[in-house]
């Protein structure tokens, strides 16, 4: 009991850790990417500066210079923003072993898809979130990053056939949150190994009273853009675990690769705006479409339902039995399942008006979807799925 109480606070304290820092993280990039594009060219600027902008906010004025390499001179106070992504790292990666690695037979391993131990789940997990990121540092440092769009679009590739992969050896969740790690990974290490490491090369010139390189800025100005473009995808991904139609149906792969397009393709209108340039107003008639498209996937429910091998509708007693046999040992007044206490967000499962009474979410995870069990632990099998559809169908009496 304390193992899983401890367990249970750990999760909540990483969790809003990590959300916290997310917050200031994209709120600080945003904004300066923001800044950056908003930058205008002036007369009275100082010498070596790029731009300047006037911007108001808190009853204030601001006026924000920008220097294209760095200044005469080093400045006597400097704000880093650093933390605010190694907290977001280190917070997620501490959650992902709390909640997926110790939890891994329900939340990272799906029998019905791959029959893994919790140990070889984990060992794939982190071994493919290092190796990613290797060979995306590797592509950059070769300097196909220098060709935009080839590489824009072969990174897109590279992360879609990740997450088909994923979806193919871990469970939809797990195969979700892998991709997202992924992602958010890069994007903190490009802060860790590029940008901050550049900015203080720049720095140690400046105090040896030597010109600093401009590649070095050039540089964490290209992978700033690279996290700029991943950010909103990653924080679908993040706060998909939620959402079982999209994790746990057939298509959840094209799911990650419509979110994985249609990130991107938000931000340039934003990014577009914020430069004074015409507004790609089309931008949002995509993301619609994206929308329906997405909607549409995550009705094909999960892979393995087979509706055709029904030849009788369901009675009330047949959904009884299955629920009974496959989700009430998790969902009773007293689980019987060793890593939890009580009922997972007190949905109980074990009388017949509790499955009346709860039964769209009955279908939600476990016929439309097939989020439960969680890694198919008690093996519900695709016919009783069907059932549970068609009883629902049916009007659930």
């Amino acid at each position: 009991m304390w193992e899983s109480i401890l367990t249970e606070w750990a999760s909540l304290i990483l969790r809003w850790l990590h959300v916290v820092a997310a917050v200031g993280w994209i709120g600080s990039s945003f904004y300066f990417i923001h800044l950056d594009l908003s930058l205008k060219p002036r007369s009275d600027l100082p010498e070596g500066a790029y731009g300047d902008a006037w911007q108001v906010h808190g009853g204030g004025f601001y006026r924000i210079v920008k220097f294209l390499v760095a200044p005469a001179r080093m400045p006597d106070e400097l704000t880093w923003f650093k933390w605010e992504a190694y907290t977001t790292w280190l917070s997620g990666f501490a959650l992902m072993v709390v909640v997926y690695y110790l939890d891994a037979e329900l939340f990272l391993v799906d029998k019905s898809i791959l029959n893994l131990t919790p140990l070889q789940a984990g060992l794939f997990s982190l071994c493919s979130l290092i190796l990613a990121w290797l060979l995306y540092e590797g592509a950059c440092r070769s300097g196909l990053a220098r060709h935009e769009l080839p590489f824009a679009l072969g990174g897109y590739v590279f992360l879609v056939g990740l997450t088909y992969a994923f979806t193919h050896v871990l469970s939809g969740r797990g195969a979700f949150n892998q991709i997202g790690a992924i992602v958010g990974t890069i994007m903190v290490a490009n802060v860790f190994v590029v940008i901050i490491p550049n900015q203080k090369k720049v720095i140690a010139a400046l105090l040896a009273g030597k010109s600093p390189d401009p590649e070095l800025g050039a540089q964490g100005k290209q992978r700033s853009v690279h996290n700029n473009y991943l950010t909103l995808p990653v924080i679908v991904l993040m706060i998909s675990n939620h959402y079982p139609l999209l994790f746990a149906t057939r298509y959840n792969w094209l799911i990650v690769a419509i979110v994985l397009a249609l990130g991107p393709i938000i931000r340039h209108f934003f990014n577009e705006r914020h430069a004074d340039r015409k507004s790609p107003w089309w931008v949002w008639g995509v993301a619609g479409a994206g929308m329906i498209a997405i909607a549409l996937l995550s009705a094909a429910g999960p892979r393995e339902i087979k509706t055709g091998s029904l030849s009788t509708a369901p009675t009330f007693a047949n959904i009884e039995a299955i629920v009974m046999s496959r989700c009430s040992m998790c969902h009773g007044a007293e689980p019987v399942w060793a890593s939890i206490v009580t009922a997972p967000r007190g949905i109980l499962l074990d009388q017949s008006d509790h499955i009346r009474r709860n039964a769209r979410l009955i279908g939600r995870n476990a016929a439309w979807s097939s989020a439960m069990p969680p890694g198919n632990v008690t093996e519900m099998t695709g016919e009783e799925r069907a059932l549970i559809a068609a009883w629902l169908e049916a009007g659930a009496r």
